[in-house]
């Protein structure tokens, strides 16, 4: 049977709109070939951290279909493209898996299609990137033949607020008239719907909202340093300054930023989209400040340790919570590995905590899984705090741990030492 929509390209933003769909009952098919048959079988990808299984049964029996089948594109009024578009080696997106989901899409792309990119991008990506593939390989025209447009993926896995359908969209269309079809569609998904001018006003939101938070982020994570050689306690700088009505935004530092959002520099974007001599040197400066978090955690680890008569060769160190967002099962960009592979190469004895993660690896070896998580407490030279889960009794966890680091100020004032 014909589906309303095609999501092309799953994971954490693919697989979020479709849940988001079928609760709206459009007809949805997913394509892609890295995960369609884990799907099928009602199984989650290894780093999907947005859903849970039972989401996933309850959208198959919804009607939610996934393909191998690329014809099926060819049968939609919409297809949104949510391929994952990671850093590469030269800090630039790599956007191989959109144009493997734009190639796909194009052969069998029909007149009238509405189509739409929510992949993360860079200022010009729609119209100088995936346009010429999406005409090439179909030989229709963009904003005559078909409706293309940009939206942001806003989804905030984990988040009880703010869920698909209380968050607004942002849509900027080649044309007015894309704009307006893409509009209709996410008008049926969420209860607002924001125009932007046009694609490259849509995508430089996209990078505004990222790099606010990464450099805001990176604002705390020096605040946090400078208040521990201060002797300042920043977690409660922090809540009396959120009591400011105005002018004030609470973030809260931590030992690295993870996500699938990441900052960008357009110092280092494709050369059709940087500006010339214009680099955002706080969002590289940003970067560099948060990238050294996962050391300075080591630095602490090691400092209280020594302060307790032990280093940290031979030390045994539980780490909780090694995903990169409380609750949720995903681990991407979590600083949680290099502080665990930089505690391994210094001779620390690694075991770890997760709700949420039954297996982990660290050079390619196995990380032991803390059974019970007290005893493990009990037993741990020093307990490392690196992501508060809901599940966690943090009161009764700094009762038993012999020495706690809560790297998120989590656990009662007093209870445990903090970043």
């Amino acid at each position: 049977m014909p589906a309303d929509l095609a999501v092309v390209g799953l994971g954490h933003l693919g697989l979020p709109l479709a849940q988001a769909a079928v609760s709206a009952g459009i007809e949805t098919v997913a394509y892609d070939p890295r995960h369609t048959t884990e799907l099928a079988a009602g199984r989650l990808p290894a780093d999907e951290g947005a859903l849970t299984t039972a989401d996933l049964r309850r959208m198959l029996s919804g009607g939610f279909r996934t393909t191998t089948n690329p014809v099926e594109l060819g049968r939609v009024r919409t297809a949104v493209i949510c391929a994952p578009t990671p850093l590469g080696a030269d800090r630039t997106p790599d956007l191989t898996q959109v144009a493997e989901a734009a190639q796909a899409l194009a052969a069998r792309l029909r007149p009238h299609t509405t189509v739409i990119l929510e992949s993360p991008a860079y200022p010009g990506t729609t119209e100088e990137f995936l346009r010429p593939l999406l005409e090439e390989g179909s030989g229709l025209t963009a904003g005559r033949d078909f409706h293309l447009a940009y939206s942001p993926g806003r989804f905030d896995p984990g988040n009880r607020t703010h869920g698909y359908g209380n968050t607004p969209k942002v849509i900027g269309g080649l044309t007015p008239a894309c704009t307006e079809s893409a509009a209709a569609f996410y008008g049926r998904l969420t209860d607002k719907v924001v125009r932007a001018r046009g694609p490259r006003e849509a995508e430089t939101t996209h990078l505004l909202e990222t790099n606010f938070r990464h450099v805001n982020i990176a604002l705390m994570n020096e605040m946090a340093v400078l208040c521990h050689d201060l002797g300042v306690d920043l977690w409660d700088v922090i809540r009396c300054a959120e009591t400011k009505p105005f002018g004030f935004q609470a973030f809260r530092p931590g030992p690295g930023v993870g996500g699938h959002a990441v900052a960008l520099d357009p110092a280092y974007l494709p050369h059709a989209a940087r500006t010339p001599g214009h680099p955002l040197r706080m969002t590289g400066l940003a970067q560099e400040i948060n990238s050294r978090m996962p050391q300075y955690v080591i630095q602490r680890a090691a400092t209280l340790l020594n302060e307790h008569g032990k280093s940290v060769r031979g030390a045994r160190v539980l780490l909780l919570g090694v995903t990169y967002k409380p609750d949720i099962a995903d681990q991407q960009g979590t600083p949680a590995e290099e502080i665990a592979t930089r505690l391994m190469q210094m001779g620390a004895s690694i075991s770890y905590h997760d709700p949420h993660i039954p297996h982990w690896r660290i050079l390619g070896r196995p990380v032991p899984r803390a059974d019970s998580l007290y005893e493990a407490a009990a037993d741990a030279d020093l307990t490392l705090l690196l992501q508060p889960h809901r599940t966690y009794d943090l009161q009764g966890l700094a009762v038993k741990a012999q020495l706690l680091l809560d790297t998120r100020g989590a656990t009662p004032v007093g209870a445990a030492h903090r970043l």
